[in-house]
């Protein structure tokens, strides 16, 4: 197991780290500010091609508004959203801004508390910045390479754990629903005294972790603006990001986990041997 930490990440200069915390800041308030006022209140949602994928006039608003910002602010960093899809030359840009404007619309739409707004600038390293708004909560996640993770701007550092007893594990739905081992994996966290919850969102899932709330987080399958936030905050609050072969991979292109260091190699147990089990059943 290769733990991300170990990795040397690309340096970023300190003026654009600044300009980019200040800016996704800015813009993660005034994603509170609608959410909130908005959540659960004839938010017109349109269906996909799943019961569990929506979009809003306020994912679009709230889209439109964080590209105009960062088109001003940042003219040579392109965008990459989920309602808008990726600027020109945005996967061979140095950096890019990824952006989900509400991760966990079904839970938006119904009025339920659980939903983000989640922002990141990335490079080929990973994330640089990330800024996670939480606003049922009322609070800003944020954090930056090399200068830790913040929660409402008090420092956040992960304690680690003795073990999985007592604890819970997030993990989310895949698009069209349990993904494959998926009640194997909560079967194997049951016999070890730990208990699996499933929220709707993928970035708040992550953003337990690094809060400390949860000791692990498996996502077998997400798009980078759902994570590239709350990964960032994971990382710089001391959290272990590995793929599904438990390599160190900030944005790995297949399933992600992210634990408590002394947990995570026991929860990617669980997850592996549950997805093998499933493949062997087909």
């Amino acid at each position: 197991m290769t733990l991300l930490s170990a990795r040397p990440s690309q340096p970023v200069e300190p003026g654009l780290l600044s300009r980019a915390l200040e800016v996704a800041g800015r813009l993660a308030n005034d994603a509170t500010d609608v959410i909130t006022a908005t959540a659960g209140r004839g938010a017109h949602p349109d269906v996909r091609d799943s019961p569990f994928d929506w979009v809003t006039d306020t994912d679009r608003t709230l889209e439109r508004h964080t590209r105009r910002v960062l088109t001003t602010e940042f003219p040579g960093i392109p965008v990459v959203g989920e309602e808008y899809g990726a600027d020109v030359g945005a996967q061979q840009a140095p950096y890019r801004w990824v952006v989900d404007p509400v991760d966990g619309t079904a839970n938006y739409v119904a009025g339920v508390p659980w939903c983000a707004y989640s922002l990141a600038l990335v490079d080929a390293s990973g994330p640089v910045v990330g800024v996670v708004a939480d606003p049922y909560r009322g609070q800003i996640y944020a954090a930056a390479r090399g200068r830790g993770a913040r929660a409402n701007g008090r420092p956040v550092r992960l304690l680690d754990r003795d073990g999985t007893a007592g604890a819970i594990v997030c993990t989310e739905l895949a698009r069209k629903g349990p993904w494959p081992g998926m009640g194997g994996f909560i079967e194997r966290a049951a016999e070890a005294h730990a208990g699996v919850r499933v929220l709707g969102s993928a970035a708040l899932s992550i953003a337990q972790v690094a809060l400390g709330h949860a000791a692990a987080a498996v996502l077998h399958s997400y798009h980078e603006w759902d994570v590239a936030g709350s990964v960032a905050l994971a990382i710089e609050a001391g959290a272990v990001v590995l793929d599904r072969h438990g390599e160190g991979t900030a944005l790995p292109a297949d399933g992600l986990l992210v634990a408590a260091p002394s947990v995570a190699e026991q929860v990617l147990s669980w997850w592996q041997d549950s997805a093998r089990r499933a493949e062997n059943r087909m």
